[in-house]
C-alpha cells in the first residue's frame, strides 16, 4: 500500500479489488501514470456535474495542475457560478422520484427548475447572474469586440462583481479556479444552456448581435490550433464525465486535424477514461466503448483505455482523491 497517500487513498486501495471498482483503481492509476511521464489531460464535464458540486474536487485538480483543459456542455458552465452565488436558496428533493406531474407543476410556479433531487432557484441563479453577465455582454457588443462564452464568465468572476453574493466557499467553485488560472476551456453547444437561451432572447429583441458570442465552430478552431501545440512528448489524455456532446466534440479534433486537414503525424488521444452510467447500447456515442474510437481515428491502438460504468457523482471524486494523494 502507498503510505504517502491519505485515508481516501488507502481505503480504495484496500477495498476496491474487483469489477467497477477495480476498473476506478485502474483508471486512477493510468491517470497519475500519465501526468507522471509528462502527459497533459483534458477533462471533459456533461450533465450536471456542477450542479452535483463536483467542483469540490474538481477545483482542486485544477489548482494542483492536474487538469490542462476542460471541455463542458453550457449548463455545466453556468451552474457551478449559480451554485456560487445561490447555494442557500437551492432546494433539495429527496422524495423526487414519488413526484406528480402537479407537484413538478409547483416547483415551476415557485421558480424552482429541477435536475433530478436539487431544485435551482430561479430568481436567486439565473437571474442574478443575468443581471450582471448582460452588462459584459453588451459592453463587448457596444465596443464590437467578441468572446468565447467562457470567457465572458471568466470576466465576471475576476471583476469581483459576484463576490457580494458567494454563498459556498469559493475554493470549492471550479469555474472561480480555472479563471484564475486562465484554464483553457472549449463549451460545445453553449447555446444549448440557459444563459445561452438568455442570450439569445436580446439577439432577437435586437439588443445584442448574436457575433458578439464566438461560436461552436470557432472553439473547434481553436482547439485545432491547441492540441498539435500541447500533444508532444506522452501526449493529451482525455478524461471524460459522461457522455454527450462535451465529450465527443473535443475528442473529434484528432480525427478531423489528420483525415481533413491531412495532419499525418497528429498523435492520437493517449490517455482514455470514460466514467458513466451509460452501458453499452445501440448508435449513442455515449454507450460507445473505447474500441469504437479507434475506428474513427480517435484513439490508438496501444492507447491506454479505461470504462467505469457507474455514477460519475460517486467515481470520479474518487479517482480525484487518488491523483490528489488523499
Amino acid at each position: 500500500m502507498s503510505t504517502a497517500r491519505g485515508p481516501i487513498s488507502q481505503f480504495i486501495e484496500k477495498n476496491y479489488l474487483h469489477f467497477n471498482a477495480a476498473a476506478l483503481m485502474d483508471a486512477a492509476k493510468g491517470y497519475e501514470t500519465h501526468l507522471t511521464e509528462g502527459g497533459k489531460m483534458m477533462v471533459t464535464l456533461a450533465g450536471a456535474m456542477s450542479t452535483a458540486e463536483l467542483g469540490i474536487s474538481l477545483a482542486e485538480m485544477i489548482r494542483e495542475g492536474k487538469i490542462d483543459i476542460i471541455s463542458c456542455t453550457g449548463a455545466n458552465l453556468e451552474e457551478d457560478i449559480m451554485n456560487l452565488v445561490a447555494h442557500s436558496h437551492y432546494k433539495r428533493v429527496p422524495n423526487y422520484r414519488d413526484l406528480s406531474p402537479q407537484d413538478e407543476w409547483d416547483l415551476l410556479e415557485n421558480h424552482y427548475n429541477r435536475v433530478t433531487d436539487t431544485c435551482i432557484p430561479e430568481e436567486e441563479a439565473f437571474r442574478r447572474l443575468q443581471k450582471h453577465i448582460y452588462k459584459i455582454w453588451k459592453d463587448a457588443d457596444t465596443a464590437g469586440e467578441r468572446y468565447f462564452p467562457h470567457e465572458f464568465m471568466y470576466k465576471i468572476l475576476l471583476s469581483g462583481e459576484l463576490e457580494q453574493y458567494y454563498e459556498i466557499d469559493p475554493k470549492n467553485s471550479w469555474m472561480l479556479a480555472a479563471a484564475e488560472r486562465n484554464l483553457p476551456i472549449v463549451v460545445p453547444g453553449w447555446e444549448d444552456s440557459t444563459m445561452g437561451n438568455i442570450f439569445a432572447s436580446y439577439v432577437i429583441k435586437g439588443e445584442i448581435k448574436a457575433v458578439t458570442m464566438k461560436s461552436g465552430i470557432e472553439y473547434m478552431a481553436w482547439l485545432a490550433d491547441w492540441y498539435p501545440k500541447n500533444s508532444g512528448g506522452k501526449g493529451m489524455g482525455f478524461f471524460q464525465i459522461g457522455g454527450g456532446i462535451a465529450g465527443d466534440f473535443p475528442i473529434c479534433v484528432v480525427p478531423m486535424l489528420y483525415q481533413d486537414m491531412e495532419m499525418q503525424d497528429i498523435p492520437f488521444w493517449s490517455y482514455f477514461c470514460q466514467v458513466s452510467d451509460s452501458t453499452t447500447s445501440y448508435g449513442s456515442y455515449s454507450g460507445a466503448v473505447p474500441n469504437e474510437k479507434i475506428t474513427w481515428g480517435k484513439l490508438d491502438v496501444n492507447t491506454p483505455k479505461f470504462i467505469v460504468e457507474s455514477d460519475a457523482t460517486i467515481v470520479v471524486p474518487l479517482i480525484f482523491a487518488w491523483i490528489l494523494k488523499q
